[in-house]
This record gives C-alpha cells, structure tokens and sequence, in this order.
C-alpha cells in the first residue's frame, strides 16, 4: 500500500533542494538569462511564500510555491521529477497551491510558464484545473518566451 502526503516543506531539506536545483538548471538550459523567472531555492525561504512537496513512502516526489502578494498569489517553482511525470503529481501538488490560496483569501492566482513545446504539458495541466491564458502581471512584461496564465478563485 503506498502512503503519499503533501505538505509544507522548507528550501533546506536536502531532497527538496536537490529537486529545486534540478528544477532551476533545467529552466536555465531551456530560458535565456533574460526570461527565465525560476527561483532559486534560496528565494523561496520568504515569508510570502509557501513551499509544498508530495512524498509518496516518504519519497520526495514534487514540489510547488505560492507566492502571496496583498490580493492575489503567484504559483512558482512547480517540478516534478521528469521519471515520474504522468502519475498526477503535479496536479495534488498544484491542488494543495489553490487550497492555500483559498484558505489565505486570495481571489486570483496567476503564473507564468514557458511558451515553448517543451512546456506543452504545464500549460495543458494549468488549463484542465481552470487557468486562463492572460497578458503579463505584476513585475513581468511581454516577452514571447513566456505564457502567463490566470484562475479566479
């Protein structure tokens, strides 16, 4: 039988780190230095974010963020492990993102993820849970390596 949890992990934790640096230098290798927005793990230890991971038998098997800002959140650093993509880890880990931000009282959550084929499945995942395409938010401006998306809660 297998056990699987999601929860509120820290950037510290070795295997967490290790997937966030997995995560990190995969955007770099796809996404010149001027559009790629992935964190660093060190960016995640704020206190506007919150950081989840699913383990299954107490493996790390994904992680996401979200970043709360005063009225609406941003979804960050979603990875999963590329061997076990296609078992719907992103989809609780993504689920677990928006029940956070309900629970916060946010109304709206945005992201931003690739425009390439290499990101094809993020943004079909985002679409299924009810995401948007949008223009650009926040800090971000347009650029034609990025899609931004959006759900209102």
């Amino acid at each position: 039988m297998t056990s699987s949890c999601i929860e509120a992990v820290s950037p510290d934790a070795p295997d967490v780190r290790a997937l966030l640096d997995r995560h990190l230098a995969l955007m770099q290798a796809q996404t010149p230095p001027e559009s790629c927005h992935a964190l660093p793990s060190e960016a995640l230890k704020s206190d506007d974010i919150v950081l989840f991971g699913l383990r299954e038998n107490g493996t790390l098997q994904g992680v996401g963020a979200l970043k709360r800002y005063v009225d609406y959140g941003e979804i960050k650093s979603m990875h999963t492990f590329a061997e076990l993509r296609g078992r719907g880890v992103a989809r609780k880990v993504l689920g677990a993102l928006l029940a956070e931000a309900r629970a916060a009282g946010l109304r709206r959550v945005f992201l931003e993820t690739g425009s390439g084929p290499e990101h094809a499945a993020a943004r079909a995942l985002y679409a299924s849970a009810g995401f948007v395409t949008c223009g650009p938010f926040g800090d971000y401006s347009d650029d034609p390596l990025s899609h931004f998306m959006t759900l209102t809660l």
